[in-house]
């Protein structure tokens, strides 16, 4: 038992690496995305995975009508939605 500690040791860090810079990162931008689309309202100007922006106009469980600049509505998926607009002029 002796001569497997440190390759016990050497394992649990590694393991520990990977949940740290891999699957941690990951459950918390899931989370964070989920904290955007349960608190959507209408009227909140959004950006989606396409680069599009637009009004919410409309919602229901798992679709967003947006109002785009043409005046045209397009409808997506919640989960098309990745960024409120304010939250990107913070960022600059």
């Amino acid at each position: 038992m002796q001569g497997y500690l440190p390759l016990l040791i050497v394992l649990g860090l590694f393991l520990a690496m990977i949940y740290f810079l891999m699957i941690r990162p990951i459950k918390q931008r899931e989370k964070k995305h989920d904290y955007l689309v349960d608190h959507m309202e209408e009227g909140d100007v959004v950006i989606t995975a396409g680069g599009m922006f637009g009004e919410i106009v409309s919602m229901d469980e798992h679709t967003v009508v947006l109002k785009v600049e043409s005046g045209a509505t397009v409808r997506v998926t919640k989960g098309a939605v990745i960024k409120m607009e304010h939250e990107l002029e913070n960022a600059e």
